[in-house]
């Protein structure tokens, strides 16, 4: 094996050969990085159209977007209820992209949480281009769909009604009987089977504007992901930084189901902040509605760079919570540790829960913490400098020569202890990318897993990481004639 060697101060390396290509691969990732991104900059959006799909409970709307924007991405469930908030999704056809607003279940005497998610429904309503008014079939007009007709003739917006649940040319006949709502022509659809979906598509596509109410198609505000157990505050939290009801919030654990995202301007700069359903329980201990909604947090969480994560101050830290950050420092995303209901406690409280946070989080002590008050909009806008804080130290990246120079004033200072009368020696490190920051160490033999921590924790002392995971990945040199 080909070798180089060179000195820094009184250690002497030894870089073999297979090095000089995760370098090259280093640096061709990190030019074709800035590249996108000057591209990217240079680029200009028109704004899309914006769809709204209303309806009564259960005519089968997130069926509808599910089929719309072809995958299995709202939550569906065969009973009535489990779409609560305004969902935007993003959807194509014919080469024409609009936004798809998925909406709760709209019913004229609903009170409680039902009257927030027809508030919702209303809301889409307004801010739509194209308003589709889903009806089922089977059962046909109702008063509830007579009351949403009336909303949308005030609004004066295009409005494509279609008869769900048509799977058949036998039920065809039950859907000509929504000629009586006066919204011209039913189109027969089956959501579940894709029956009529390419007409309605073509007829929504027709009625779209050149230029829509809903944002440019890109890309560029950072994602923030509020996860949590449930009722910990996370639809709160986004509702107090957007200034308005945007999502439903209620004392009801499990509220939030479908993930919500929803950009936010602060100070100047956009963010896409993502509400998310609460992780109650392991996926595989989950059932119906729940299951999925699980699914589609841990899925918005892989999309996010930043995870906010909450915690209930005024309930003792659960194992639920724990599993929770292992779940987000396993994803490799950054992140903010962030105390809610802090206007709850009083100081003695406050001491001790301090006290056991800095016991029990002390394996992820290395993420920016800050204390809260969603409901009261205690600190939240104090929320954007930690979150800014945890994306630098995300994106850190250390040159290669000051890398080394570090490991090895490292291992001279603290070499790795003897096993089995071998000492395993560090030969050579770099870092091979970044979101999270991942080194890979070059090695004449194993390091265990406490030397690898004392090597991460000496890293962020040297050059800070906060808010961030590190990942460290072992090569270990193998001699040529041994299997």
């Amino acid at each position: 094996m080909t070798e180089e060697r060179f000195e820094t101060g009184d250690v002497e390396w030894v870089i073999p050969d297979d090095a000089d290509e995760v370098i090259a691969a280093e640096l061709a990732v990190q030019a074709l990085d800035e590249a996108y991104i000057e591209d990217f900059d240079d680029v200009e959006y028109a704004a899309r159209g914006v769809v709204a799909i209303v309806g009564r409970p259960n005519v089968g709307k997130s069926t509808l977007v599910n089929r719309i924007i072809g995958r299995r991405e709202a939550v569906v469930e065969d009973k009535p209820g489990v779409t609560r908030d305004r969902v935007a999704y993003d959807a194509e056809w014919s080469g024409v992209p609009f936004v798809l607003l998925d909406t709760g279940g709209y019913e004229t005497k609903a009170q409680g949480m039902g009257a927030l998610i027809a508030e919702q429904a209303e809301v889409a309503m307004a801010m739509a281009d194209v308003v589709v008014l889903v009806v089922d079939a089977t059962v046909g007009a109702t008063n509830d769909d007579e009351s949403v007709v009336r909303l949308m003739r005030r609004a004066k917006k295009p409005v494509i009604l279609v008869a769900n649940k048509v799977d058949d040319a036998r039920t065809e006949a039950d859907a000509s009987a929504l000629w009586n709502l006066g919204l011209g022509e039913p189109m027969p659809v089956s959501a579940l089977h894709g029956r009529g979906s390419g007409e309605l598509l073509d007829a929504i596509v027709a009625a779209l504007p050149e230029e829509g109410s809903g944002s440019a198609q890109h890309h560029g505000p950072r994602r923030i992901a509020l996860v949590g157990k449930p009722n910990v505050g996370k639809s709160s939290l986004l509702n107090q930084l957007a200034g308005e009801h945007r999502v439903v919030v209620d004392s009801v654990a499990g509220t939030t189901v479908d993930p919500v995202d929803e950009l936010i301007e602060i100070d100047g700069q956009v963010w896409r902040f993502v509400d998310t359903a609460g992780i109650r329980r392991r996926v595989a201990e989950s059932s119906g509605h729940e299951y999925y909604a699980v699914l589609r947090t841990r899925a918005a969480l892989e999309k996010a760079e930043v995870a906010c994560i909450l915690m209930d101050t005024s309930e003792p830290l659960a194992e639920q919570d724990q599993r929770i950050v292992s779940m987000v420092v396993d994803s490799g995303r950054a992140v903010v540790l962030v105390f809610n209901k802090w206007d709850l406690m009083d100081d003695d409280r406050r001491r001790e829960l301090e006290r056991q946070y800095d016991i029990d989080l002390q394996q992820i002590g290395w993420a920016p913490r800050i204390n809260i008050s969603a409901k009261t909009g205690r600190n939240v806008q104090k929320l954007i400098p930690y979150i800014e804080r945890a994306l630098a130290g995300w994106e850190t990246r250390i040159p290669t020569g000051r890398l080394n120079q570090f490991l090895g004033e490292l291992v001279a200072a603290h070499p790795h202890p003897l096993r089995g009368g071998k000492q395993p020696r560090i030969l050579f490190g770099t870092q091979a990318g970044t979101r999270p920051p991942t080194f890979i160490l070059f090695t004449s033999g194993f390091l265990e897993a406490g030397y690898r921590r004392f090597i991460e924790r000496r890293l962020r002392e040297e050059f800070g990481f906060e808010g961030s995971p590190i990942r460290i990945q072992l090569r270990i040199r193998t001699r040529r004639g041994r299997e």
